[in-house]
């Protein structure tokens, strides 16, 4: 049994109406996230519930949200006021205007109607509750974007009431799920399949400029995730030909007319990267200590375990071509952390930020020089028709790039505390005169 109570939970307040930011307001009156979805999807849940007392739960919030219903309702309405009287005003939304005489409908702001399409509703307790916690999640989104876009003083309050009672509301679903006692992933009756259900395909790869860095991350790695590589790429990788070679050898995704050419050409690349890295994960570490701002330090040691991952691919690539893992002394590398060493001693005596930025400047330059090795070794490895290779490489490729634009963030980040600091200094007294 249903009551309607004329004294208000909320007042609304509008101090100057504003009909486009009413036609706004609709999406939460009859829109997929609004009001009167979730009072219709936590009411029908709760009919459907036969556990009492959570029941009880969705009839509560599900009366709630009808009384938000109201909230927004008179909200919208005082903001689409002026579209009964004023011709510019009724221009804002002639839907509104002309069928509706300026009153709110069931339609949300690009005047759809209201479907019950928009419920989510399985009769399974649990899942509904993640529903619901989705919903109020959403809600809280749409309440937050449209206080951006109000300056009245009492939509604002309004709003903010909503979107706190969405936060409450989560909280109240989230406890009621929690205190079933289900475990996280047990949805329905039927188990899943062991082994299965713990496998994480990597059905999605690419790096570098082709594509995004392929993560890791707890979402497929560690615990009881069995990372499995691309279904694309696993016969490569098994593939053993006729003499029981146990490297990828693919000739039929070749560009080139003379694919062992470029594999040898290739494999002076690899050896040339091998060396690099291998002085690299030696350098790093003083490049860290040397560091002044902790962001560049900790960037440098970040990039010193990525960069001991890169031994390890490269190392996979030489067993994918069939060869050991052997290095060739590198003289750019060596070059290059030369004067990294060299920039080292001489920030021992400058200002900190300036010392910084002159040790990134000389990462960068290494990053550079990797991004160009890996870039090179990578093409060879497409047109040699080696893609596994070349998907290891673009991994590597990637993570130079990333590593290359977070120095660069950090220097710009160096460079305006620096400009702040030499505003904020006194002058000198013979700068303060005319002349």
């Amino acid at each position: 049994m249903y009551h309607h109570v004329k004294k208000l939970m909320y007042t609304v307040r509008v101090d100057a109406p504003d009909p486009a930011f009413g036609n706004m307001l609709l999406e939460q009156f009859g829109g997929a996230n609004g009001e009167l979805a979730a009072a219709m999807q936590y009411s029908i849940q709760g009919l459907n519930c036969e556990d009492p007392e959570r029941k009880d739960l969705l009839m509560d919030i599900g009366t709630e949200e009808l009384s938000h219903l109201e909230v927004v309702g008179a909200l919208a309405r005082l903001h689409l006021k002026p579209t009964k009287f004023e011709r510019r005003a009724a221009e804002e939304d002639p839907l509104i205007a002309i069928a509706g005489g300026g009153g709110i409908n069931l339609f949300n702001s690009q005047g759809n109607p209201w479907t019950a399409d928009y419920l989510k509703i399985t009769g399974e307790l649990d899942v509904d509750l993640r529903s619901n916690i989705a919903a109020e999640a959403r809600a809280k989104i749409v309440y937050e974007r449209l206080m951006h876009f109000t300056d009245d003083a009492g939509t604002k309050d309004a709003l903010q009431f909503l979107m706190t009672r969405a936060i409450t509301h989560m909280k109240a679903f989230t406890a009621a799920l929690e205190s079933m006692g289900k475990p996280r992933f047990m949805i329905g009756r039927i188990p899943p399949t062991p082994g299965l259900v713990d496998q994480f395909f990597n059905d999605s790869t690419g790096a570098g400029q082709d594509g995004e860095i392929d993560a890791r991350g707890p979402w497929n790695e560690g615990g009881e995730w069995t990372r499995v590589e691309a279904p694309a790429f696993q016969d490569l990788r098994q593939r053993t030909g006729a003499d029981n070679q146990s490297h990828v050898d693919d000739r039929s995704t070749s560009t080139s007319e003379s694919p062992e050419a470029l594999e040898e050409l290739l494999v002076e690349q690899l050896r040339d990267l091998l060396n690099a890295e291998g002085q690299l994960v030696k350098a790093l570490p003083k490049m860290a200590t040397a560091a002044n701002s902790e962001a560049l330090r900790r960037a440098l040691e970040n990039h010193l375990d990525e960069t001991k991952g890169h031994v390890e691919r490269l190392k996979e690539v030489f067993g994918l071509v069939g060869l050991q893992a052997k290095g060739k002394a590198c003289k750019g590398m060596q070059g290059l952390l030369e004067e990294g060493e060299e920039v080292i001693q001489e920030g021992e005596g400058k200002d900190p930020a300036a010392a910084d930025l002159a040790l990134i400047a000389a990462a960068q330059k290494v990053e550079h020089y990797e991004i160009s090795g890996y870039g090179t070794a990578r093409t060879l490895a497409g047109q040699a028709g080696l893609p596994v290779v070349a998907e290891l490489l673009s991994q590597n490729l990637a993570e130079e790039e990333i590593s290359d634009n977070l120095l660069t963030q950090i220097a710009r980040e160096l460079m305006s505390e620096a400009r702040i600091s030499l505003t904020k200094a006194p002058r000198r007294a013979d700068m303060t005169q005319d002349r």
